[in-house]
């Protein structure tokens, strides 16, 4: 199976096109604006936010299962968990400032990005719910389900951001340029 192939076929999935479009529409709505959205995009860093914040949750719930499973240790997997969920509204929020500048093609493949996210994140949440209960079995399953579910949604945002060019060299004018080219060669081809 190729996985490039995989993740390029969501591209042409015209039938997200409505939950795209209503999504960035909620989206501009939400953090549109001339002060917050830039800063919320990256524009004073010169690299977009979003893939930035990723690290945390990612790291927390990579490390909750290290901590769980390798070292048994269930509070210090429990407070991993309650990390990366903490860490998880302001990493959606700057995700979701970027949503309305991407292309239609890009808004596919962003709303199963999110939706595979919005997946793992609830698995990470009843994990919480069931650490705290003292269901362990359960809740490492969940975390093993969350993490799938997250990479899925990983995967898909290296597809738009590698593969497809989404947010790349936005601030760089020169580069954007000769980056616009090479996106245009990628969707003739595709």
């Amino acid at each position: 199976m190729n996985i490039h192939r995989v993740l390029q076929s969501v591209e042409s999935v015209e039938a997200l096109d409505g939950p795209a479009d209503a999504g960035a529409a909620v989206a501009s709505r939400l953090v549109g604006g001339d002060r917050v959205a830039p800063l919320l995009r990256g524009s004073w860093l010169g690299h977009p936010v979003h893939p930035l914040l990723v690290m945390l949750p990612l790291g927390a719930w990579m490390s909750s299962l290290v901590f769980d499973v390798g070292f048994g240790d269930r509070t210090t997997a429990r407070r991993l968990v309650g990390l990366g969920l903490l860490a998880t509204p302001p990493t959606v929020v700057a995700g979701w400032a970027d949503f309305p500048l991407l292309t239609k093609r890009q808004r596919r493949v962003g709303v199963v990005h999110a939706a595979s996210n919005v997946v793992g994140v609830t698995c990470f949440a009843l994990s919480y719910r069931a650490r705290r209960r003292e269901h362990h079995r359960t809740a490492t399953w969940l975390s093993v389900l969350g993490l799938l579910a997250v990479s899925v949604g990983g995967a898909l945002g290296g597809h738009l951001s590698y593969a497809q060019g989404a947010g790349m060299y936005r601030w760089q004018t020169g580069r954007a340029l000769t980056h616009l080219r090479a996106v245009e060669r990628y969707r003739s081809a595709a």
